[in-house]
């Protein structure tokens, strides 16, 4: 569904009328795709203890799909659909397919120090994409967020498929971590003021796993999402006097379970006390594991928030589409309660029905589009 609809716009770009009086101006495009956001995690679609104001306004003033499907049920081969049009059957990314015929890809400390295991299989450089045919007719491009679709020294990287500019995560795997030691910009490498910290560290052996004090290494000064937002919104205001696409690939709430502190104890106040996420099951601990997801979720909607304010402060409110969905549904693992949020509602919760698989949870994901006085709400 979604490969159609950007299809459909971008063939407006693509055959508006030649005279300048005729031709109405070209749309702007924000794409914001979601990283694991379930059907049921959103006001819109039924979320009762998540807040989401934000992409409830995007959704009461815009359309909401309520049967809307991913092309697949996993990040890389998900996107590469998004941004090629094409399906399973033709599509070059079929899977989560990392490379490992290149070494040891899933040691996340070598791979930060080596770009050469960082990333997923790459798509080729000749592939046509969204991106390049927006390119063509005139639209400024830029990818902020997660790529997951050719390692940083490959031919696959942003530059190379329809993107003026990127910033954020090349890899995957590298985005297992939301205090990450580097992000790329572009094909540069940038540093990042945290320390290295490996998926899979656990709490110190004598740490009290009930105080919060104890998850402070968890916590480093460079929070991914919040260095990539900023990246969007500059690049908006860069790119008020011509047309522009901006394919927001937020990693969130894509685990681990890592989110500003201040919004983590906004949810403690309302879900009160609860057990803490040991680390058993991937990622990182966390000592207020549904009060942490929920804030991950309220902080890209209040993100989203900022986005449209911007567009609207730069005078193209009328002038952009708004579209907003998620690669596929849920995750079951990591320490996320799926069950105390509901996560898929009404469909399945949990291992075998949500992500990475073709049940309803894993593949009909929340969708709306927003064109003020082009697109009918309700």
């Amino acid at each position: 569904m979604i490969s159609r609809i950007l299809a459909a716009i971008a063939l407006f770009a693509a055959f508006s009328c030649q005279s300048a009086e005729q031709k109405p101006p070209k749309p702007n495009i924000v794409l914001i795709l979601a990283d694991d956001l379930g059907y049921g995690e959103v006001g819109f679609n039924g979320q009762k203890l998540i807040k989401t104001p934000h992409m409830d306004a995007l959704a009461a003033s815009g359309k909401i799909f309520t049967n809307h499907y991913s092309a697949a049920p996993v990040c890389a081969q998900a996107r590469g659909m998004i941004l090629t049009g094409l399906h399973s059957g033709h599509a070059y990314i079929r899977g989560n397919d990392e490379w490992r015929e290149r070494g040891d890809v899933w040691d996340y400390a070598k791979a930060a120090t080596d770009p050469n295991l960082e990333g997923q299989r790459p798509l080729p450089a000749s592939t046509q994409t969204l991106a390049k045919i927006l390119q063509q007719n005139g639209y400024k491009t830029a990818l902020i967020g997660k790529w997951g679709l050719g390692g940083p020294l490959s031919e696959g990287i942003p530059t190379n498929l329809g993107f003026d500019y990127f910033f954020g995560y090349n890899c995957q795997r590298q985005a297992h971590n939301l205090y990450p030691p580097h992000l790329w910009e572009n094909e540069t490498k940038v540093s990042l003021n945290n320390e290295l910290m490996v998926p899979g560290t656990k709490l110190d052996s004598l740490s009290d796993p009930m105080s919060m004090d104890s998850y402070a290494k968890f916590f480093q000064p460079d929070y991914a999402p919040d260095v990539m937002h900023q990246k969007a919104l500059s690049f908006l205001e860069e790119n008020s006097e011509q047309p522009f696409f901006l394919y927001y690939a937020s990693p969130l709430p894509h685990l681990p379970l890592q989110a500003p502190k201040e919004l983590i104890m906004e949810y403690v106040e309302v879900f009160g006390e609860e057990e803490p996420y040991d680390g058993s099951k991937g990622y990182f601990p966390a000592r207020y594991p549904r009060a942490t997801y929920a804030a991950m979720i309220s902080l890209l909607d209040q993100q989203i928030g900022e986005l449209r304010k911007k567009v609207e402060e730069m005078g193209q409110l009328e002038n952009t589409i708004f579209i907003l969905t998620s690669d596929n549904g849920p995750s079951y693992t990591g320490g996320v309660d799926f069950e105390f949020f509901d996560s898929s509602a009404p469909f399945s919760n949990g291992y075998g029905r949500t992500k990475g698989f073709v049940y309803e949870g894993g593949i009909r994901v929340p969708m709306v589009v927003n064109w003020p006085g082009k697109v009918e709400a309700g």
